[in-house]
Formats: C-alpha cells, structure tokens, sequence
C-alpha cells in the first residue's frame, strides 16, 4: 500500500515561490512515476508534471512550462515541485500522485495566488 501527503501550500502573492512536497509510503513507491496535479475551484483536476521514477524523464503541463520544476529524492521516498513565478491562475488544491491516475493519491495541499 502506497501513502502520499503533501505539504508546503500556502497563500503567497502573485510573482513568488512555493515548493511543494510529497511525502510517500510503501515499498515500491520508488519504482513508480510520481506526478502533481491540481484542481482549481470549480473546475476539473488537472495534469501539473510528472517525472520518471529514476528522474530521467519529466514532462509540465503547458501552463507550468519554464516556471514549475519537479524532482524526486529516491532515498526519502519524496517528490517536490518548485513553483516560480506563481500566478493567480495557478491557485488550488496540489495533489500528488504515484503510478497514474488510477494509482495512489494524496488528500491535498492549497496554494492560493493573491494578486
């Protein structure tokens, strides 16, 4: 069984950073991909970034290109998104994901983008 938690959201004014992070559990958690997604209020989940499960490879939603930076610690069993040049646009709830969207989810962490 995979156990993901999440923390680092807050509020922070619109140009700054936040780094997110994922806190994972389970045995085979280093062997998957990892992900971040997000769901803005009243709007559908979405695709953040994903990385590999040996960081060599990693992909962004348009949106977040130039600006957010995924990575994973393997040995900590941890995944991090460092988010730039935050927008409001970019507020809502950060989820972190392992092995797809049919795989294991964490509950959340807000981030809210003041102007």
């Amino acid at each position: 069984q995979v156990q993901l938690v999440e923390s680092g959201g807050g509020l922070v004014q619109a140009g700054g950073s936040l780094r997110l992070s994922c806190a994972a559990s389970g045995r085979t958690v280093s062997t998957y991909a990892m992900g971040w997604f997000r769901q803005a209020p009243g709007k559908e989940r979405e695709f953040v970034a994903t990385i590999s499960w040996n960081s060599g490879s990693t992909t962004y939603a348009d949106s977040v290109k130039g600006r957010f930076t995924i990575s994973r610690d393997n040995a900590k069993k941890e995944v991090y998104l460092q988010m730039n040049s935050l927008k409001p646009e970019d507020t809502a709830v950060y989820y972190c994901n392992a092995a797809g969207q049919r795989g294991y989810w964490g509950k959340g962490t807000l981030v809210t983008v003041s102007l």
